[in-house]
């Protein structure tokens, strides 16, 4: 993730898209009749070149978050140029023909705001939040890079540079990560969502500006962006700045599809064991294939977004964490997690890190246990109604950030999903049953359509402190934390 030379801290997301542990927010109590708030106060429009937008009003404070979605992730990368998408993402922070290079955040600064961008697999995107009386100044500067960036040969060997030393810090010296770009790699033979975000190392080496150029000049147009807009604003003005400074804005013409590469059926479980000095615990770690959210058709997605909470999200609560933490002391972490806000077939995950003395094998069987224990105990009513409950307090409190509410949106859409379909996305939780979750286990639960992963030091090196494994490397994860970035020197 690309880092503006200035930024002032801000509240952390309710939720990451990269950790592990639960997948819904465990935020308290709501009365078990109150139903989850209607998305109130959302509109959309298009202008003739194809730019998508949407407005979330929210008037409770000052303030405007400004977002540009684009339809393009490292997902949608040419074979051999990994890593292009994050690439584009920093040099996006060079010049125009009316900023100098870094002048838009140190802008962006001035105006007593923040920005920052992020890549994952399906989107790319650019963001800053200010006072909302600066709104126009943020559309007048993000319509500006959309389609009139200036690069040179200096900027991009700077920014290139910059790009390996990222994934030297976060991904080589992690093994962790490193971990996740193999299981990656077995479990997507075909589809590139098997290409880590940041790129393989010898592919970043060689991206050109040409490289560069060539996918600024196709994807970054407003045909293929959504804006989305939040906070104390009025949707009438919103149109009329966007069709102001975004609207003259040329569109790409002759705009493919978007069509990946789909995966071959799997027929066989695949197997793999990375050895690290480094490592602190070993773990077990399989992904099963599973179906992502699909536009009008959310309710398997929902069972399978319960399920990871019921089998792997509270230590204290869920069927790993209370029987093999607690009641057992077999593992000293359990985690469960799916993430079904992608344009293709994702994953469902479960982890078990063994306690002290037993091995992986045994972790693995202790894993094989646990999801026979589900699917042959049912679910206790009390504690589908707790997650519910949990749902619904998620829903209701994640109203208080602004940023985390425009991403959701944003986040839904370049994925395939509606306006709609967001709205919707509380009432398919609210309406899983019993039944709906046990079918959508026996279904992902497959050893055909896994991959489970061994992590662990050298046998001669065995034997480390007791910590967590790092939550961020233990899934698919999108290369973004858009709200509490930390520096990179």
């Amino acid at each position: 993730m690309r880092q503006p030379l200035f930024v002032a801290a801000v509240a952390a997301l309710l939720a990451s898209p990269t950790a592990v542990p639960p997948a819904l927010a465990q935020t308290g109590d709501v009365p078990a009749d109150a139903a989850a708030p209607e998305d109130e106060g959302v509109t959309t429009f298009t202008l003739e070149n194809g730019l998508d937008a949407i407005v979330i009003e929210d008037h409770r404070a000052p303030v405007v978050v400004h977002m540009v979605w684009y339809d393009v992730g490292a997902a949608d990368e040419p074979p051999g140029k990994s890593g292009i998408a994050h690439f584009l993402e920093h040099l996006m922070f060079k010049g125009t023909d009316d900023l100098a290079p870094g002048e838009f955040s140190r802008v962006v600064a001035a105006q007593g705001g923040t920005d920052n961008a992020f890549t994952s697999d399906d989107h790319t995107g650019y963001f800053q939040r200010v006072a909302s009386d600066r709104l126009e100044l943020m559309m007048e500067m993000e319509a500006d890079r959309m389609r009139d960036l200036v690069l040179d040969d200096e900027d991009m060997l700077t920014e290139r540079d910059v790009v390996l030393e990222e994934r030297a810090q976060r991904t080589e010296s992690n093994p962790g990560a490193l971990f996740g770009e193999m299981r990656n790699a077995a479990q997507y033979l075909n589809h590139p969502y098997r290409m880590p975000i940041i790129g393989w190392r010898q592919e970043v080496e060689e991206l050109t500006l040409e490289d560069a150029l060539d996918f600024y000049r196709t994807f970054y147009a407003p045909n293929n962006a959504t804006l989305v807009v939040a906070g104390d604003i009025d949707p009438a003005e919103v149109e009329r700045l966007a069709r102001k400074h975004y609207g003259p804005l040329a569109p790409t013409e002759g705009l493919a599809p978007r069509e990946r590469p789909q995966e071959p059926p799997q027929i066989a479980p695949r197997r793999l064991r990375y050895e690290d000095g480094r490592v602190s615990n070993p773990y077990v770690l399989r992904t099963y294939l599973a179906p992502e959210r699909d536009a009008g058709a959310q309710e398997k997605a929902a069972a399978l977004t319960v399920l990871a909470d019921l089998l792997g999200g509270s230590s204290q609560t869920s069927v790993m964490g209370r029987t093999l933490e607690q009641e057992e002391g077999t593992a000293l972490y359990t985690s469960a997690f799916y993430d079904g806000t992608r344009y293709d077939d994702t994953t469902f995950g479960l982890l078990v890190m063994p306690s002290p003395g037993r091995t992986l094998e045994e972790a693995e069987a202790d894993m094989d246990r646990m999801i026979a224990k589900l699917l042959d105990d049912g679910i206790d009513p009390a504690q589908l109604e707790r997650i519910k409950s949990q749902v619904r307090a998620s829903e209701i409190y994640g109203r208080d950030s602004l940023q985390g509410r425009a991403r959701d949106y944003g986040a839904a859409v370049t994925s395939g999903l509606t306006v709609e379909d967001v709205a919707e996305w509380p009432r398919a939780l609210e309406a899983v049953t019993e039944e709906d979750v046990l079918a959508a286990a026996r279904e992902v639960f497959d050893l055909d359509r896994s991959v489970t992963g061994y992590l662990s030091k050298p046998a001669a090196t065995e034997g480390a402190e007791n910590a967590a494994p790092d939550p961020a490397a233990a899934q698919p994860a999108a290369d973004t934390n858009d709200e509490a970035p930390e520096p990179i020197q």
